[in-house]
């Protein structure tokens, strides 16, 4: 009887591994991969703890970066590098199988002792907002990047600045959802739209699917959000 058991809870153990085998590979074939550019941005970070790290002023706060769902990391290395060059040291977190639900406590693993910054695109937006929930101390400023919070996650009271960026020509944000969520954040949040951009425009990856396609090009939206980001960083953030 017992090895009939143990037989049976063996097939079942088998099955849970081939269906999480086959997960996993599906989730890998729809990932989107950066663009030759950004891929070759990134080579100019470094790597520390599965954080692609590119370097600025260590005297000033962190910009820890959560990407969207199902995006490799290194396709926000564009605007990433330039922020970076403007004196804001820039961290782009890695999460398992790309996706930032599975663990929206990962800024942990970077010191914020200067202080930090916190933002994220699309899921990766609504998962950094929750962490600036839980995680106040030494929070100096959150970004959204094609994103909004989750209602359980309320930052209308939190005191510190905060960026909205979109883009006209986004097929995937959820615009109801986007406007409905504004009573979620504080008054004087800044918001930003991108004339001819559109959601995968945030990093440099190619086309995603059920998006627009932009009318301008990706360098071009590349360069207005380090634009955006940087002005906003200067001018809203304390040391």
């Amino acid at each position: 009887m017992k090895k009939k058991v143990w037989k049976w809870l063996l097939g079942i153990l088998i099955v849970l591994l081939a269906a999480i085998s086959i997960m996993v590979v599906v989730i890998k074939i729809k990932e989107y991969q950066p663009s030759e550019t950004a891929v070759s941005t990134s080579q100019e970070a470094s790597i520390v703890d599965n954080v692609i790290r590119f370097e600025g002023d260590n005297n000033k706060p962190k910009v820890i970066f959560y990407p969207g769902a199902l995006v490799e990391p290194a396709s926000y290395s564009i605007w990433a590098q330039k922020v970076a060059q403007a004196g804001y040291s820039v961290y782009i977190v890695h999460f398992p199988l790309d996706l930032a639900v599975l663990n929206s406590n990962a800024a942990n693993r970077i010191s914020k002792s200067n202080g930090y910054i916190i933002g994220g695109h699309s899921l990766g937006g609504t998962m950094a907002a929750k962490y600036a929930k839980n995680n106040p101390k030494n929070l100096k400023g959150i970004f959204f990047l094609a994103s909004y919070p989750e209602n359980k996650n309320d930052l209308h009271e939190i005191n510190v600045p905060v960026l909205s960026l979109t883009a006209t020509k986004d097929g995937v944000l959820n615009h109801t959802n986007y406007q409905k969520t504004k009573k979620l954040l504080p008054n004087n949040t800044i918001y930003e739209q991108i004339k001819g951009g559109n959601h995968a425009g945030f990093g440099s990856y190619g086309k995603q699917s059920g998006d627009n396609t932009a009318s301008i090009s990706n360098a071009k939206q590349q360069n207005i959000i380090s634009r955006l980001l940087i002005n906003w960083l200067n001018n809203s953030i304390s040391e």
